[in-house]
């Protein structure tokens, strides 16, 4: 049952990776997060730990706007150029849809995450760097990847534009990274609802330092899976119109 998501999203990597759209991409990625780990670290002298956590820090927001940029075209690009009709009508049910057009969003934007990996290595070159802190700073971005990428994946599913689906993803995944400022706001238990919900704030943190906890795991598959069905929802109820 998964052989066919999996091929459309081999198809989605593919044609990142076949045009010069994914290799710009993958280009700006690694330049930007250069020059802002030159800026913010390079002329500190923090303990190598510290520095490690800047550049989880900031690689969040690279993050985020790179999954964004990559899920906001999963839907809405086919129905810009006239092509979702064929995939809604095909033997694909939108469960397939939606999980194939997510993981190649997803695994594109791992690939793009991952070639970051050069920084740790500048870092170990004039410090000892800590491998549970990498691996736990990476499976962190990933996850938060994961979240947002969905996120994407439901602004397309029936935004009319890339440029609609990119301001709606936006829009969420904003909502969620400030919902612990809401939480402050409001009283119990609502306030500890917001505080919960927040990407960053609560949940990523702890990778930074390189603990990983079971419940930021849990937190981000869960909000991830929710939004991929409310996608599959939305394909779901357009097929039958």
């Amino acid at each position: 049952m998964l052989t066919r998501p999996m091929l459309i999203a081999k198809r989605e990597v593919a044609s990142y990776l076949t045009r010069p759209l994914g290799w710009t991409l993958l280009a700006v990625v690694l330049a930007l997060v250069g020059v802002l780990f030159n800026a913010v670290s390079m002329h500190r002298r923090l303990p190598t730990s510290e520095v490690l956590s800047q550049f989880f820090y900031f690689s969040t927001g690279v993050t985020m706007v790179t999954s964004i940029f990559l899920s906001m075209r999963t839907f809405a690009a086919e129905r810009e150029h006239g092509t979702l009709v064929l995939l809604t009508t095909s033997p694909l049910s939108p469960w397939q849809l939606v999980l194939g057009k997510f993981l190649g969003a997803w695994s594109m934007l791992a690939i793009t995450v991952l070639a970051t990996a050069y920084i740790p290595l500048l870092v170990a070159v004039n410090g000892h760097v800590s491998l549970g802190q990498v691996v736990a700073g990476y499976t962190g971005l990933l996850l938060l990847g994961a979240c947002t990428t969905a996120m994407g994946v439901f602004a397309s599913s029936f935004a009319r534009s890339q440029l609609l689906a990119g301001v709606v993803a936006t829009a969420i995944v904003v909502v969620f990274l400030i919902s612990w400022q809401l939480a402050k706001a409001v009283d119990p238990p609502l306030a500890s609802v917001f505080s919960y919900a927040a990407l960053f704030d609560t949940h990523f943190r702890p990778f930074m330092t390189g603990a990983v906890h079971l419940k930021s795991i849990v937190f981000y598959l869960s909000v991830a899976t929710l939004f991929l069905l409310a996608a599959v929802r939305v394909l779901d109820a357009r097929r039958w119109r």
